[in-house]
């Protein structure tokens, strides 16, 4: 039920191609994941950007979604909307989503700017030094899961703890750590496998732990855009190898 007392919470995310599904734009993904995991009571509404609708105009002028409506207030920077939700939606009232380890908010950091430039080129003599680019980057990520966070050690304990199975970035819970990473890497995995036929190597093994433990949530698998979505967006991203 929601709180009489509290404002109207509004998020405006991008739309897809026939102007009601949700689109492809991780920012939107990663704050609608930010308010579901919040427990808040909320409102989706998909923005057409090829209609420039009213809404635009009239709550966020010159603004890409996502943009949040939080009573009278608009805010339309991502980072500032996802610190402005943290900071009104919190304890005791609302779970604080904020990783309690600083590595985990850098973790795979550059994943997405590799995978940019990799999917981006057009020249085959250059395919295998960026696909390498993106490994190494895939490979940092998944020493980071595989290692165990400090709450992980007990330094009491007789055997040394060398490994962790923890699902997500942070621990047992997804936190905002996630809601930032895990649409930029299930956007990598459909993009890659179309464009490239590159999938994320199994030997990776935590990062496929990670990455089946988040579609297993629905605060992530709900929140994605269908794949079609995600290849049309990309369709004019993409380069051919010539």
């Amino acid at each position: 039920m929601s709180d009489a007392n509290e404002p109207k919470i509004e998020l405006f995310v991008k739309a897809g191609s026939d102007g009601l599904c949700i689109g492809n734009c991780p920012f939107s993904q990663r704050l609608f994941m930010v308010l579901w995991l919040k427990g808040v009571v909320f409102d989706v509404t998909t923005v057409d950007m090829k209609k420039k609708p009213d809404i635009l105009k009239d709550l966020a002028p010159g603004a890409q979604p996502p943009f949040l409506q939080y009573g009278n207030e608009v805010k339309t920077d991502t980072n500032k909307i996802e610190e402005f939700i943290e900071s009104t939606l919190c304890p005791p009232k609302y779970p604080r989503l904020a990783a309690r380890n600083p590595e985990s908010n850098t973790a795979g950091v550059d994943i997405f700017s590799k995978f940019s430039a990799y999917i981006k080129n057009s020249n085959p003599q250059t395919n295998d030094n960026l696909e390498k680019g993106l490994m190494k980057a895939l490979q940092k990520l998944d020493n980071y899961l595989g290692s165990p966070l400090p709450d992980e050690i007990d330094q009491d304990a007789a055997e040394e703890v060398t490994s962790s199975s923890r699902p997500f970035l942070d621990g047992q819970q997804l936190t905002l750590a996630d809601c930032n990473l895990l649409p930029k890497l299930h956007i990598l995995k459909v993009v890659s496998l179309k464009y490239r036929n590159f999938t994320i190597p199994e030997f990776l093994t935590n990062v496929w732990r990670y990455l089946n433990a988040a579609y297993a949530r629905e605060e992530f698998s709900a929140t994605c855009p269908v794949d079609t979505e995600i290849l049309m967006a990309y369709s004019s991203v993409a380069k051919a190898l010539k």
